[in-house]
């Protein structure tokens, strides 16, 4: 019962939640959309992770944005935001042992799959959406065609997931 409140919750605050600029909602919801389904269907740990990562680097971008907006700043405020969100993901998986399993680690160098790919996503995110802000600017603060910002971030989760795909079959 206490699994079903909590979904009732959670699903009735993102319809209040005012809207932020950071990143696209779309893209965020594209990539949230993307690790539940993978996961479920057996895909590999290595190509969740990418996906987490980029869910993460959304969802801190979103963050700095909101707190620019209250405008609430303190020295060391992005890497505090960094951590908290890394932490909250990190240490639920690695109690619960999906992190830091001896078995599922990427090419047998002891690095894990999971983390190796949220770091991975997180980047590539990251870059996507700087990217397209790089170009943005460079065409007057507009987009070379529609759906750019939603494309930017995303096209570097599926290359790479693509990648990564070839190397684990």
């Amino acid at each position: 019962m206490t699994k079903k409140l909590s979904i009732i919750i959670f699903s009735s605050l993102l319809f209040i939640a005012s809207p932020a600029l950071a990143v696209c909602p779309v893209c965020t919801i594209a990539v949230g959309a993307g690790v539940g389904v993978s996961r479920s269907v057996g895909i590999d740990d290595l190509i969740v992770g990418l996906w987490i990562g980029g869910l993460l680097t959304s969802l801190i971008m979103w963050t700095e944005d909101w707190l620019n907006k209250k405008n609430i700043n303190f020295k060391g405020r992005t890497i505090v935001n960094i951590l908290v969100y890394l932490l909250l993901t990190i240490i639920p998986l690695y109690a619960s042992g999906i992190i830091g399993n001896p078995v599922n680690t990427f090419c047998g160098c002891g690095v894990d799959k999971l983390l190796f790919g949220i770091i991975g996503g997180a980047i590539a995110f990251w870059c996507g959406a700087s990217w397209y802000e790089f170009l943005k600017k460079r065409n007057n603060n507009k987009a070379y065609f529609p759906f750019q910002k939603v494309l930017m971030p995303i096209l570097p989760l599926i290359i790479l997931s693509l990648i990564f795909y070839i190397l684990t079959i």
